[in-house]
């Protein structure tokens, strides 16, 4: 169907390659354009369009529905990349912003168009998202929770915790350097948001490891070397830094303030700054920082 507002303008229509620029790129400088890629031997399509036509139709002329027919256009589908139908794109100011493919159903068309037009709230909604996604992790559903983690984060760049979530699952796939392009995209607003934060510590302290051809570390030995010789404070910050790199961070800590202990300042205060950067990975509220942090200061101010 075409439908039109109280002004005469048209809110659902058909279109195609040769009146795209004034439908859907013009139009959309200064209402949001929704363009929908069909198909007459597409079933999903059949059921997409109508819900869609509703939700649109619903909204009184905050945003716009602009059919193609992609058998009659493949040029401008070609120039979208539409690999399969139903595809939709929003519009705004020009460019394609957001978009999905697949049916949906009619309440999330009513959350999608709704962040065109602002009656959703987009933080809220991602933070259901993340919600979900750690349960997904519990179920040790994975692509559930990576898929919810970057729909999260689409709708809201700002969301600290799918940012982070996304990174830990790249980090939990041994995709280090994934989880530090993730991290480089924190805004200025959550770059120091404690779960990146924490991220990124934990990302500095696997840069401590062997490289994968090294010979395995002889703990044992370090120890009973470290042992003999107690004051040897750069050999027990190596064993630290080994401990730390093998996952071992409680045995890291101990090592690290004993070494504090004995003498603060050694190296330009290293070990304290190593300690930090393991507390901080560990996360602010977890046992290990809180007590290690509650033992530090005992040294420190003694």
């Amino acid at each position: 169907m075409n439908m039109q507002n109280d002004n005469g303008s048209e809110i659902i229509k058909d279109s195609d390659e040769a009146h795209f620029m004034a439908d859907v790129i013009e139009a959309s400088k200064t209402t949001p354009v929704l363009v929908d890629f069909w198909a007459p031997w597409c079933g999903p399509c059949k059921t997409l369009m109508p819900a869609l036509e509703r939700v649109v139709a619903a909204e009184g002329g905050k945003v716009k529905l602009v059919k193609i027919n992609i058998d009659e256009n493949q040029s401008i589908a070609s120039q979208m990349r539409v690999q399969s139908v139903p595809a939709v794109f929003a519009f705004v100011n020009g460019q394609p912003v957001d978009g999905f493919m697949g049916a949906q159903p009619e309440s999330e068309l009513k959350k999608f168009v709704g962040k065109l037009t602002g009656a959703t709230d987009i933080v809220a909604e991602a933070e259901k998202l993340v919600e979900r996604a750690k349960d997904s992790l519990a179920a040790g559903d994975l692509g559930g929770a990576a898929q919810d983690y970057a729909t999260a984060l689409q709708m809201n760049p700002e969301c600290a915790p799918a940012l982070a979530g996304l990174a830990r699952i790249s980090i939990d796939n041994d995709d280090e350097e994934g989880a530090r392009a993730l991290l480089a995209q924190a805004t200025p607003a959550i770059e120091n948001h404690p779960d990146i934060v924490s991220l990124r510590a934990s990302l500095a302290l696997t840069e401590v490891a062997p490289e994968p051809e090294a010979p395995a570390i002889d703990f044992e030995g370090m120890e009973a070397n470290v042992k003999a010789n107690p004051d040897d404070l750069d050999a027990r910050f190596e064993l630290a830094k080994a401990y730390a790199a093998n996952g071992n961070n409680e045995a890291a800590v101990e090592h690290l303030l004993t070494s504090i202990a004995k003498n603060r300042a050694h190296d330009d205060e290293a070990a304290r700054l190593f300690l930090l950067t393991i507390f901080t990975a560990e996360g602010v509220e977890s046992d290990l920082a809180i007590q290690g942090r509650k033992r530090l200061s005992s040294i420190l101010f003694s």
